[in-house]
């Protein structure tokens, strides 16, 4: 439940109900803005405890959280923008993210980086550690492939993102990266959320490809937990019955979050599409439906790349998405 305060308390009061909260076996969280401050109670049952609240002279009025997820709700704050390296995601700019599958060696990698950041993008998309379906495909450089990246950031400026798939990698990608992606497969890695929760780093959660956006939001909600609320969602699309995709984007579920969570939502439009031409239109929709960005990949010569060759756009293919997008974009009163 979130107490509301009345307005200019002293720090004393806020201080007796945030030991009453502790006193009763719960967690306290305190938000204190210009014209309100908020102590979310964290807990299971915590709505049971609404009359020694009400008690307070210094509450103004109790709100019940019905959601198991409390601090990624949007009940608790309206809106998150989170600072990456200087870039800021959850505004009105829709932040780009390109770059290849996998980080291959340090020439390829500069080229593909130059080539998206002239196109508009900002971020630097590379896997350094690659989970794979079989254990015969490239698997990644490694710590070597975030050194590439790292220095690739400061040649360009541009930032980075890249994935750790168990607790130690999640700390070696918190050396080198400005942004912790948490892949699909790996969303409901609870050991993993709990070590990104403890991160100083923004972490973009990729929502699991048989998962519903309930249990998306408690894997969000896993990570705020242990402190981290630079929280990124990503809607990457889901199992169907359709075999003609890889997966299915879930355009909706951009609206929906939105309309559930406090935090920015982005998209990536590669893994459902499978196809290279299928990128562009979903990429479109996306920027339509209100994402905060777009995580696409791209290569300079897609048919040699090491994995997803496929769904990974040329550089121009790039530029012509980012034109389009930004179209959409201005009609929607935002920019790229």
């Amino acid at each position: 439940m979130i107490l509301t305060l009345k307005a200019n308390i002293a720090k004393k009061q806020i201080k007796e109900i945030e030991d009453k909260v502790k006193e009763l076996g719960f967690s306290p969280e305190v938000s204190q803005g210009k014209e309100k401050t908020l102590i979310l109670v964290k807990g299971e049952n915590a709505i049971l405890t609404r009359e020694v609240f009400e008690a307070f002279d210094s509450v103004d009025f109790i709100t019940p959280i019905s959601e198991p997820y409390k601090l990624v709700s949007k009940k608790w704050k309206e809106k998150t923008v989170i600072d990456a390296g200087g870039v800021r995601i959850g505004t009105d700019r829709i932040v780009l993210m390109a770059g290849p599958c996998s980080v291959e060696n340090l020439g390829s990698t500069m080229n593909i980086a130059a080539a998206v950041k002239e196109a508009g993008a900002v971020v630097l998309r590379g896997g350094a550690f690659k989970p794979r379906t079989s254990p015969y495909s490239f698997q990644g450089l490694g710590e070597e492939g975030l050194k590439i990246l790292r220095e690739i950031s400061e040649e360009t400026g541009l930032k980075i993102i890249t994935e750790a798939m168990n607790s130690e990698q999640a700390q070696l990608v918190e050396k080198y990266a400005d942004i912790i992606q948490i892949g699909a497969r790996n969303m409901q890695n609870f050991e993993l959320l709990k070590s990104c929760g403890k991160a100083r780093k923004p972490v973009l959660l990729k929502r699991g490809f048989s998962n519903t956006i309930k249990e998306f939001l408690m894997s969000a909600e896993y990570i705020a937990a242990e402190g981290n609320n630079d929280i990124i969602l990503c809607e990457r699309g889901i199992r169907t019955f359709s075999d003609y995709t890889r997966f299915t984007l879930d355009i909706s579920a951009v609206p929906v979050l939105k309309s559930l969570t406090h935090l920015p939502v982005v998209v990536d439009p590669s893994h459902p599409a499978g196809k290279r031409d299928l990128v562009e239109p979903l990429a479109l929709a996306a920027v339509a439906a209100g994402a905060d960005g777009l995580l696409i990949e791209v290569h300079m010569d897609p048919q040699k790349a090491s994995s997803d060759g496929a769904q990974t756009l040329y550089p121009d293919q790039f530029s012509r998405l980012v034109e389009k997008a930004s179209k959409i974009a201005g009609v929607l009163g935002r920019k790229i």
